[in-house]
């Protein structure tokens, strides 16, 4: 399997509803279309996850987060230049995503990635798409693609072939929010 058919086929999964599992910027991750509930739902389901619990969303662009936010500090771009590990960003109005996906207080958090396969996945697929590690929640992240449980791989529609064999142990990003210029640090 090559990274041009694991686009093919992640982007027609993805359309479909889809769950896909995914090599990301960070640890492999769950996704789906982040502007579909019932996509966002089946992902909870998975995770055994609460939905008040928000997930991460991955966009691929600069432009993608003012589509998806509202009244976005462009000094916040230059900050995120500057960073070495890959940084979601709470923003506090998200715009167009699925009702379940944003936090009770409307908040969102997304993470411009720039990892080839996501950047290359979330352009054809043209919209964000969500990532929350693939282990079922309150068990701990699973560093490489063979640590990833058997329950979760049985559970998803696609697995993407592109990196398996990657071991290079990978670490979730650090959280911010962006406050009037300044980065608070949630993790």
């Amino acid at each position: 399997m090559n990274f041009e058919q694991d686009l093919k086929d992640s982007v027609e999964t993805l359309r479909k509803g889809g769950i896909i599992l995914y090599p990301t910027d960070t640890v492999w991750g769950l996704g789906c279309d982040a502007t579909n509930a019932a996509a966002v739902a089946k992902i909870y389901s998975i995770k055994k996850r609460d939905d008040s619990k928000a997930l991460i969303v991955l966009a691929a662009t600069e432009r993608d987060i003012m589509q998806y936010t509202a009244a976005v500090d462009l000094s916040l771009f230059d900050y995120l230049e500057t960073t070495e590990r890959p940084t979601t960003v709470i923003y506090e109005h998200g715009i167009g995503f699925a009702e379940n996906l944003t936090a009770e207080d409307g908040s969102i958090a997304i993470r411009l990635c720039k990892d080839e396969f996501c950047r290359s996945l979330i352009k054809r697929f043209g919209k964000p798409i969500v990532s929350t590690s693939a282990n079922i929640s309150g068990e701990p992240t699973p560093a490489s693609f063979d640590a990833i449980s058997t329950d979760i791989k049985n559970q998803v529609d696609y697995i993407v072939q592109y990196r398996q064999d990657d071991t290079t142990p990978q670490q979730p990003s650090s959280i911010i929010r962006w406050k009037d210029g300044k980065v608070e640090i949630i993790r």
